[in-house]
């Protein structure tokens, strides 16, 4: 796609001789959010950690911000990448507030983002609730003004109910700041109905793409790769 901030094209990469990718195609534009669905061990977090530059591809090539891009992942943060991890990557025993003030993000701009931080700046990370961890290490990487935001499984173990408001928030940042993001998530009703476009993925493989509506009206075939994995 023209414009993209990021892109996969032909991309295979893996763990030393495992190889988990093949010929990955997909891209993210300013403005997007793109839904990357599949079963566990389909390979959405390893197409991740290859846009981020922890992998490196062993075909094809990652293009950040119009270029092609071997830079490792903190030059790709320094440069307007944000990588959310599945673990969430909050210190427990320091406050939400010095949480925040080693991500360089004053609590102002977190509040603004998620007001429901305002109220447990004080509190210890790991007395949080797990919807308030997300907040906090959400709002830590949107703080930090990225360009790119990649989220691994922003709802992982998560009510549906404090999922879809970091959903609307993801759609909000788009629409408001232009930020591309491409969002791994498993509940896939929610992610779509949020989500520009969607691919789907299989043994490494994209099996299906299109408009987030288009995908949706392939929901069988997107519950199968999720069984397929």
């Amino acid at each position: 796609m023209n414009g993209s901030l990021i892109e996969a094209v032909g991309v295979s990469s893996g763990y030393g001789k495992v190889s988990v990718l093949r010929g990955v195609d997909l891209s993210v534009a300013a403005g997007e959010v793109v839904a990357l669905l599949g079963g566990n061990g389909a390979g959405k977090t390893t197409t991740l950690l290859t846009l981020a530059g922890e992998l490196t591809p062993t075909e094809g090539e990652v293009r950040f911000l119009g270029s092609s891009c071997t830079d490792p992942m903190h030059v790709r943060c320094r440069n307007g990448l944000s990588y959310l991890t599945e673990d969430r990557s909050v210190i427990m025993e320091m406050t939400v507030k010095d949480n925040l003030r080693l991500a360089n993000v004053s609590p102002e701009v977190a509040t603004e983002y998620f007001p429901a931080l305002e109220r447990i700046l004080g509190r210890r990370a790991g007395l949080c609730s797990g919807g308030e961890k997300q907040m906090l290490a959400l709002a830590r990487c949107l703080g930090r003004n990225p360009k790119v935001l990649l989220a691994d499984e922003l709802s992982l173990g998560l009510a549906p109910l404090v999922v879809g408001g970091l959903l609307e928030t993801l759609r909000r940042v788009a629409d408001e700041q232009g930020i591309g993001v491409l969002l791994v998530e498993q509940h896939i009703r929610q992610a779509l109905e949020i989500a520009d476009r969607a691919y789907v993925m299989e043994r490494g493989r994209i099996v299906l793409s299109g408009t987030a509506a288009e995908v949706s009206e392939q929901i069988g075939k997107v519950q199968s790769a999720y069984l397929a994995g």
